[in-house]
């Protein structure tokens, strides 16, 4: 499960980091994009945060200036692979609270999934604004990460 996961937090950084440069880039980014990164990083951070049961330091929602994408996504990545590399029983439930305080359980394996997953939901949606607004999107296929 270790391997599986260090596989799949690669290649979520490989993407991620792919995006931030690209955005650095760009005259001007729109602001859906802004939002949905933004958002990306905060619930990466978010549910990291779950599983070490710590409090977050990001809102789900709070927009993250460009300049600091990087660091946050770096820390972001050093967590969950120090959390995978640490992690002796992925089947282990952790109870938490939602944003909406309401009380919820899941394992560690669901958890470091949903971050994966989470992102490239989004990672796709920003991909659909960038052509709405002119933009060439980024090539972040798995496949193409593989090669």
């Amino acid at each position: 499960m270790k391997v599986f996961f260090n596989h799949l937090f690669d290649y979520n950084f490989y993407c991620n980091k792919k995006l931030i440069d690209e955005c650095k880039k760009l005259n001007g980014m729109p602001d859906k994009s802004l939002e949905l990164f933004s958002h990306i990083l905060n619930t990466h951070h978010l549910w990291n945060s779950r599983i070490l049961s710590k409090p977050s330091n990001y809102k789900v929602w709070q927009v993250q200036p460009i300049s600091d994408w990087a660091d946050v996504h770096y820390e972001n990545q050093r967590s969950s692979f120090d959390i995978v590399t640490h992690t002796n029983d992925f089947e282990t439930r952790i109870d938490y609270e939602n944003t909406e305080e309401r009380l919820f359980t899941n394992t560690v394996q669901e958890m470091l999934f949903q971050i994966i997953n989470h992102s490239t939901h989004h990672r796709a949606q920003i991909a659909m604004d960038f052509r709405a607004n002119g933009l060439e999107p980024i090539n972040m296929d798995y496949a193409f990460y593989k090669r």
